[in-house]
């Protein structure tokens, strides 16, 4: 099971290893301060980005058809502008070092994770990875077929929990699952901001009154799949309606959450990449007097008592930590009784029960899932 993410040192110019500087106690234990801002520009944030990439993960694979929608392009790092008047779209990609945050602060170890809206690969193979059970449900058969790809090679030969995703329509599935969850994490689509196919059911084709009715419905049915004293987790970020107002769309996710019975814990703002917005802004914002947009927001939330879901996270995390100690200074006693012997791996810390999952689908709905899809979850 991954403890934390592969080596995190640059190199100087002779090609020898640079020692990573210790940012302090605090960053030691939390991986990050836990404040309010999370700076993803910082150069800690992107070498431990570097680093989960180069587990394999291409969470850009399987939306090649992820193109601009109805909403104007908002002015930030994520859109790359081209001659004229035409743009070359690049669909947003989560970012690794945020799913690490959230597993390790907020989902206890070795809980499962649901995701609602699942899109690339990311949240489930750094899941998998962190020992976490993950399931995504995503609408578009291409993509899951492009994360399991995916998944199969990162996770050949692993005994880390692999991620599963099921194609379909949350609103569907998701009442169908009969298990209870440990965290529920996401990042819904931002209205039309990208609209990801042609599906009647894609929230993207949508207009924004049937895009709130149909997501606060998915969030109330995930929450209601979530186990008492446990955390959600929520990223989104605002967009403008055809006229350039902002939408709330961060407001419109807590008031669906509040309406789900959960409580705001957390909120967050991440700073984000600015990409080539430094070379548009001055034109744009001199037009529109609209600030260029470079970060995003993290919600929080809680189902139950807050305080006995930090504990859960907490417990869970001392009696892991308190295994894997104790099964090192086994193999490591174990290795000293021989004058030849392989480097052993880490090995699996918790059993977790593999009962199937029976879905209890609406009429016409198909009634089971392929043999073993939903055999960990």
């Amino acid at each position: 099971m991954l403890q934390q993410a592969p080596a995190l040192h640059g190199h100087d110019l002779f090609g020898q290893p640079l020692a990573a500087p210790r940012r302090g106690a605090m960053s030691d234990r939390f991986l990050v301060p836990p404040f309010s801002v999370f700076n993803a520009r910082e150069g800690y944030w992107q070498e431990r980005k570097r680093a989960w990439i180069a587990y394999g993960i291409q969470s850009e694979l399987g939306r090649s058809g992820v193109t601009p929608g109805g909403a104007p392009m908002p002015l930030s790092g994520d859109y790359e502008e081209t001659k004229g008047e035409e743009r070359e779209h690049r669909a947003s990609i989560f970012d690794p070092v945020l799913c690490e945050l959230a597993y390790r602060w907020f989902c206890p170890a070795g809980g499962r994770i649901l995701d609602p809206f699942a899109g690339g690969s990311v949240r489930g193979v750094v899941a998998g990875l962190m020992g976490r059970r993950y399931l995504g449900i995503e609408l578009r058969p291409e993509q899951v077929e492009a994360n399991e790809l995916q998944a199969d090679a990162i996770f050949a030969g692993s005994e880390d929990p692999a991620p599963l995703w099921y194609p379909g329509d949350s609103s569907l599935v998701v009442p169908g699952l009969s298990r209870e969850y440990d965290f529920l994490f996401s990042c819904p689509p931002f209205g039309d901001l990208e609209r990801y196919s042609d599906d009647p059911a894609d929230l993207s084709t949508m207009s924004w009154e049937a895009f709130l009715a149909a997501y606060r419905e998915i969030i109330a049915q995930a929450a209601a799949k979530l186990q008492p004293d446990r955390f959600a987790c929520f990223v989104v970020g605002d967009f403008r309606d055809e006229r350039g107002r902002y939408r709330n769309f961060p407001g419109a996710t807590i008031d669906a959450f509040l309406d789900a019975g959960l409580s705001l814990y957390n909120e967050a703002i991440l700073i984000t990449s600015v990409g080539s917005l430094p070379i548009r802004i001055g034109h744009q914002f001199l037009a529109s007097r609209k600030l260029g947009k470079t970060h995003q927001n993290v919600l929080v939330f809680a189902r139950g008592d807050g305080k006995r879901a930090a504990a859960a996270c907490e417990a869970a995390q001392a009696a892991q930590e308190s295994r894997a100690e104790a099964e090192q200074a086994a193999l490591l006693a174990a290795s000293a009784r021989f004058v030849a012997v392989e480097e052993p791996g880490t090995e699996e810390l918790e059993e977790l029960e593999h009962e199937p999952v029976a879905l209890e689908m609406p009429a016409g709905e198909p009634a089971e899932i392929a043999a073993g899809q939903l055999a960990l979850f």
